[in-house]
């Protein structure tokens, strides 16, 4: 399936540090980390292989990861101005060429609600031109990530699960835009209507690039 996404202005060096603490126990952080310094996490030859991740498939080129969202999910998230779901972006965090961002969905209306397997995106431009970008389901080749893969989510009235985005920096003309996903559209499922999102700073995706996602997954602060 090929979705379009969104843009993206370059991350303050300064901002890494922040990045660092706030996906403490993601499995994002430990990617960012070993793309920001690949000599402190080089193993050595002592060093045993890391057991097979116990929640999804094992990484095959990178550090196995707890997925969780990069930030949980915040007061504004919470809230929920219509019936159905309301989907939230979380803050988009660089490292090296590596992105990465979560997206938040919370249950608004009265009933209980069922989501499985993995979102439905699209991409477009400042001019809401549609990009072709391949959305991926799953995080590989753009990085290695654990990935709970399809797994039925029951979604109480309030309650919130969440996917993670992650995609390579491609080039993005910065007097036009050009190349920057600044809005994605998605959907919880294939076929089920989409909601329009605007990341801070758009999706610095380019054109043509790919975005790899998560299956669904309950939210840490909703789990049972």
């Amino acid at each position: 399936m090929t979705v379009i996404f969104v843009p993206g202005a370059l991350r303050r060096a300064g901002a890494l540090a922040a990045t660092a603490l706030l996906l403490t126990g993601c499995g994002l952080s430990a990617e960012l980390e070993r793309e920001t310094n690949p000599e402190r996490h080089r193993p050595s030859p002592e060093a045993t292989m890391p057991a097979p991740a116990t929640n999804g498939p094992a990484a095959t080129n990178g550090p196995a990861a707890t997925n969780a969202p990069a930030t949980g999910p915040s007061d504004d998230t919470r809230r929920c101005p219509k019936p159905g779901v309301t989907m939230s972006p979380g803050m988009v965090t660089a490292a090296m060429g590596l992105r990465a961002m979560s997206v938040t969905m919370t249950n608004c209306g009265d009933t209980a609600r069922e989501v499985k397997g993995y979102p439905d995106i699209r991409v477009r431009g400042l001019d809401r031109e549609l990009f072709d970008v391949t959305v991926l389901k799953g995080t590989e080749p753009v990085t290695t990530m654990d990935d709970p893969g399809p797994h039925r989510v029951v979604l109480r009235p309030g309650e919130s699960a969440y996917t993670s985005l992650v995609w390579r920096y491609s080039a993005v003309d910065a007097s036009t835009r050009r190349g920057s996903g600044v809005y994605v559209e998605i959907g919880a499922a294939k076929g089920a209507p989409r909601q329009t999102i605007e990341p801070d700073g758009g999706l610095d995706i380019g054109e043509t690039g790919m975005l790899g996602t998560t299956a669904w997954q309950k939210s840490p602060s909703d789990d049972d």
